[in-house]
């Protein structure tokens, strides 16, 4: 019997939240790690907060954006204060005009521009080292943050989130870096410098100005408030889509074969809409705020600009001052406008600066050892003891309840059950990517909790039901198995296999890509190219989890063959999905409602009449109805039934 995933997909609001679908397919729940909603509150000065605080990059980046601002604001006041000088002293000024004053003044300005063009553009250069850096940063501490979390976070609902939150999300906040943040950063010492420069001039035309531009102040806030809210739910959206569009590619070759196409489509669509309809409301505040920053704007300037010249003796600011001062005014529309305009990208940036500090604080389940604690294992087969384990996810009922078994050292040990019985979340807690509730599972003689990570890796090793395999070669994927491992490491371990016949028929022989996912290769295929993984990899204890059970009868010999070598000198735990696979075990452990409710050899356990029985007689009338088909055709160059390639 094979074990089935048992996925549901709940709504939180208007994201999508995990509430089933954990380190196991064993049909237990799992509340999984929350990912916020769309109408939770992002709170903007908190998100910066905590993202400079939690950013090496980002802090030691403050003095080049102070640096940034102060150049830039410089570079652009010299040429209203020179405009200035030039007419109220060069051109109408009591001397009338003098060119040379003219000439000088003009030059200084330029030299002066010169500089601080110069400056500006190194310390900009630095601003996008540090910015790229920072994304580089919290983008590896995102992804090393996902695979230090449980399997009971990495559920088939998740995996479309947490690719949208090392992904567009991220992505998102570089687009912000690379052009909103330079905004941020220059625009306010800009618009402070303005204001400094204005005062000097005139300050009753200066609080003229900066009393129309502070009524934006509250229409800003409020537009503020909905627009980061409406991006909080684009974000969601984007990992829906994201999620939708995943499934639908790795499913490609189901939905043709089944007809599905018209109905994941339909799916697909719906998700994009959705995306869609949340963007384009999202929008609709960026739209409703721009024209409003420049009609106050305009309406300052021409306030200015009448108030100067009908009261110029009672403002004391001559000709040369109020062109200034309306040069300075236009210069102070720039940066609020552009604010205006920078507006959308930072809501976006900061909802999805959000949703990644959520993943952030995902809590880490399986906390490893400190290093100076950390205990290793011993060398050869290992033995496991399981004392008084219990296991539950975050939601739902308990998965296993009162589990003690002794496995001995090199023994070939079976786990079987129906579905959902918890046999797959058992053998997975001996490999640790989870922890039991309550309880300790001992590998040879030491509390898998105590033993270090390096050494679990080098000791423990897992071949999952799928044999995943990366896009590379064959001998990539085998090398994998071990820091270090080489070609001829790779090469031996086809030849103790016995696979060497199967690998010659291969168009490239062991260089054969495997494409993405191994999907070059058939199930059986990548499954053998698992083993031969861990065989190079020479564990104490190899945990096979239904390495069988997707694959045809003359695979599942070769399969069969190769477990058989690769067994030798170890101990083997599998989670057995055909009779074969039990009968052939020393011990066979047989699982029912999280309980292992019988364990002996084979034959003792049919002559008991109890539950393995049942699974036995279930299995039997399956073998005798596939048996016709089971006589067609091997596989390329795969051993034929009960033989063992050399």
């Amino acid at each position: 019997m094979s074990d089935k995933p048992d996925t549901e997909v709940g709504r939180l609001r208007s994201s999508e939240t995990p509430t089933g679908d954990g380190i196991g397919r064993d049909g237990a729940r799992n509340g999984g790690a929350q990912d916020g909603s769309a109408e939770e509150e992002v709170q903007a000065l908190r998100v910066l907060r905590r993202g400079i605080a939690m950013s090496r990059e980002l802090r030691r980046g403050l003095p080049v954006i102070a640096a940034v601002g102060l150049f830039t604001a410089v570079g652009r006041l010299i040429v209203p204060v020179m405009v200035q000088l030039v007419l109220d002293h060069g051109v109408i000024g009591p001397e009338g005009y003098r060119p040379g004053l003219v000439l000088a003044l003009s030059l200084a300005a330029l030299g002066l521009v010169l500089v601080v063009a110069a400056a500006s553009r190194f310390a900009l250069i630095r601003l996008v080292r540090m910015a790229e850096s920072a994304m580089l940063g919290l983008r590896v501490k995102a992804f090393e943050h996902i695979h230090r979390l449980s399997l009971a976070t990495h559920s088939e609902s998740r995996r479309g989130v947490l690719v949208a939150r090392v992904t567009s999300d991220i992505e998102a906040m570089a687009l912000f870096m690379q052009w909103g943040a330079m905004s941020w950063t220059i625009n306010p010492v800009l618009i402070l410098a303005t204001l400094g420069v204005m005062l000097y001039y005139s300050w009753q035309l200066t609080l003229l100005v900066l009393a129309l531009h502070l009524l934006l102040l509250p229409f800003l806030r409020w537009i503020q408030r909905r627009q980061i809210a409406a991006y909080a739910r684009v974000r969601d959206r984007v990992a829906d889509t994201m999620g939708h569009t995943s499934e639908t590619v790795s499913a490609a070759a189901a939905i043709r074969a089944y007809g599905y196409r018209g109905a994941v489509r339909a799916r697909l669509d719906r998700a994009v809409d959705r995306q869609y309809q949340a963007q384009m409301s999202a929008f609709k505040w960026w739209a409703a705020m721009l024209p409003v920053v420049d009609l106050v704007s305009s309406v300052a300037l021409a306030a200015a600009i009448v108030a100067g010249v009908t009261w110029s003796e009672e403002l004391g600011i001559g000709a040369g001052g109020l062109v200034a001062f309306v040069f300075l005014v236009r210069l102070l529309i720039r940066p609020i406008s552009e604010i205006g305009e920078v507006f959308d990208t930072t809501q976006a940036a900061l909802a999805a600066w959000w949703k990644v500090l959520g993943v952030l604080d995902t809590p880490v389940d399986v906390v490893e050892p400190a290093r100076s604690e950390a205990e290793s294992l011993p060398a050869g087969p290992l033995p496991v003891e399981v004392r008084g384990v219990a296991f539950s996810y975050r939601t739902g009922g308990p998965v296993l309840r009162g589990i003690d078994v002794h496995i001995p050292a090199d023994a070939d040990v079976a786990v079987v059950g129906e579905t959902g019985s918890g046999k797959t979340t058992f053998v997975r807690l001996m490999a640790r990517l989870a922890d039991p509730s309550s309880g300790e599972v001992l590998i040879g003689g030491v509390d898998l909790r105590a033993v270090a990570p390096e050494a679990r890796h080098r000791g423990i090793r897992m071949v999952p039901q799928d044999g995943f395999l990366f896009a590379a070669t064959i001998e990539d994927n085998i090398r994998y198995g071990r820091p270090g491992a080489t070609a001829a490491d790779a090469e031996a371990a086809i030849g103790e296999l016995g696979l060497r016949g199967w690998v010659d028929g291969l168009p490239a022989g062991i260089q054969t890509p495997v494409g993405q996912r191994g999907g070059r290769l058939s199930v059986g295929e990548r499954q053998l190219v698992a083993l031969a993984r861990a065989q190079v990899a020479d564990p104490g204890l190899l945990i096979l989890d239904e390495a069988t059970s997707a694959v045809d009868p003359e695979t599942e010999e070769a399969l069969a063959a190769a477990m058989a070598h690769l067994a030798r000198g170890r101990t083997t735990v599998s989670v057995a999905h055909r009779l074969s696979t039990a009968e052939r075990a020393d011990l066979v452990l047989v699982f029912d409602d999280g309980r292992v409710v019988e364990q002996g050899r084979h034959i003792e356990l049919v002559e008991a009449r109890g539950v393995y029985a049942r699974l036995h007689r279930s299995w039997v009338g399956n073998t005798r109805r596939a048996a016709p088909r089971g006589q067609e055709g091997h596989g390329r160059g795969l051993p034929a039934p009960g033989t063992v390639a050399s």
